[in-house]
């Protein structure tokens, strides 16, 4: 049994899969929900098979109740499966975890809802799965329809959804029903802007009210903002549980690659598809031989995106994303004149089969001495995204001590670039 103020407690957690054999079967949420109300302090214990791949290993922790714990980490990194056997999709091989209280889970697009029931029977069947009594569903509805802002599709299958309105749905359900844990993975970033900032708002009241929420998410300022823990994972291992800025910086700052440059030498394995693939991405600066992973602070920064185009005729655009330290996004830029001081000539153009290289300048005297990942991005114009791989690289921008003379403070701002003052006596 656990303490009164422990939600979860995972103990030696592992999951191995098999590699070539054949797969567990797959549980829906109601499925999950439905075996976590048949035994709701459920302890798992499994004996390991032969060979396989070990996705999660001897991962422990514990959470308390009303705590908001991030869980970060790069892809493959066992984020999801955690997400998976806390809510009770799939078994742990070894190991045991604990709940205490009802799980809701949001995890991904298209789980969660029959797709022949309408918005409005989903909300009450996902209720009644809960345990709750129709009334306690009734006091709920109109909490639910309005954070969920698709009152004019309520009584429409959700078949027929956007992922976006699923998302905004299956979100307000979960975070308005009475669940006392809820698990919610990256999902939340196909829904727009504004739904995104309304919804930390809402976990951050989940919290608040006692609820405890687990969060996976790759938006490291997110994690920083309403997180009071987070939880770093790197090949299925727990490396780290600490708070959240310790936990980011850790993260960012074991992405960056010495050498600043990652290269994908065989095309056939490259991130990408059929129409496009990546090649490499370097960080580039006059005086050095070869990309660079330390940058001056004074001289122009090259970011070089180079690509395969394997279909004639396609109208590809490269980008970029510059983040900060906490993941906060700084900068997007991409070859497009509308945004480039220069005239790409393969800006909106159609391209050859080929082995194409685009850079984007970073001026001198822009960034501040800080430590900047790089999210690069390859297009089919006007806007539909192909390849997006995140932090790629990092690099980090030393200050000379040109700007410090005179001055012996800290530079408090993420960019910090040369601008133009003038100063003149009006009277005397």
């Amino acid at each position: 049994m656990l303490p009164d103020h422990i939600a979860i407690r995972a103990n030696h957690l592992s999951k191995q899969y098999k590699l070539g054999g054949p797969e567990e079967p797959y549980h829906t949420f109601r499925d999950a929900i439905i075996n976590s109300l048949k035994a709701p302090m459920l302890v798992f214990h499994k004996k390991p098979p032969v060979e396989g791949f070990w996705a999660l290993k001897n991962v422990s922790f514990e959470v308390e109740q009303g705590e908001i714990i991030g869980i970060i980490g790069r892809n493959g990194a066992g984020k999801s499966t955690l997400l998976k056997i806390l809510s009770r999709i799939t078994t742990p091989t070894e190991g045991t975890v604990e709940l205490h209280g009802r799980v809701g889970s949001l995890l991904e697009v298209g789980t969660g809802f029959h797709p022949e029931l309408t918005g409005r029977e989903n909300i009450y069947l996902s209720g009644s799965i809960l345990g709750m009594k129709r009334q306690e569903i009734d006091a709920k509805l109109d909490e639910i329809v309005k954070f969920s802002e698709i009152e004019k599709f309520l009584d429409t299958p959700t078949k027929r959804y956007s992922s976006g309105m699923y998302v905004r749905l299956a979100f307000a359900v979960a975070a308005h029903l009475d669940t006392d844990i809820l698990l919610v993975d990256e999902v939340l970033a196909v829904g727009d802007a504004q739904f995104q900032k309304k919804s930390l708002g809402k976990m951050k009241n989940v919290g608040e009210t006692g609820k405890t929420v687990i969060l996976v998410s790759h938006n490291m300022a997110m994690i920083n903002n309403i997180c009071h823990r987070a939880i770093l994972l790197k090949d299925g291992h727990n490396i780290l549980d600490a708070d959240p800025g310790k936990v980011t910086h850790e993260y960012l700052s074991n992405l960056r690659c010495d050498s600043g440059e990652i290269v994908w030498p065989d095309i056939t394995t490259a991130p990408g598809n059929e129409i496009v693939r990546l090649h490499a991405v370097r960080i580039l600066q006059e005086g050095i031989a070869g990309a660079t992973s330390d940058v001056d602070i004074s001289k122009e920064v090259i970011v070089q995106i180079s690509y395969w185009n394997l279909k004639a005729g396609a109208v590809i655009y490269p980008a970029i994303w510059l983040k900060d330290k906490n993941g906060t996004l700084i900068l997007s830029s991409s070859h497009h004149k509308a945004i480039s001081l220069t005239e790409d000539l393969w800006a909106a153009k159609p391209h050859p089969t080929g082995l194409f290289v685009s850079n984007c300048i970073i001026p001198g005297n822009f960034l501040n001495d800080e430590i900047y990942s790089v999210t690069a991005i390859l297009g089919l114009y006007p806007n539909t995204t192909q390849v997006l791989e995140d932090y790629v690289v990092t690099f980090e921008v030393h200050d000379t001590g040109e700007m410090r003379e005179g001055y012996y403070g800290g530079w408090q701002s993420v960019i910090r670039p040369k601008l133009a003052w003038s100063t003149e006596l009006r009277e005397k």
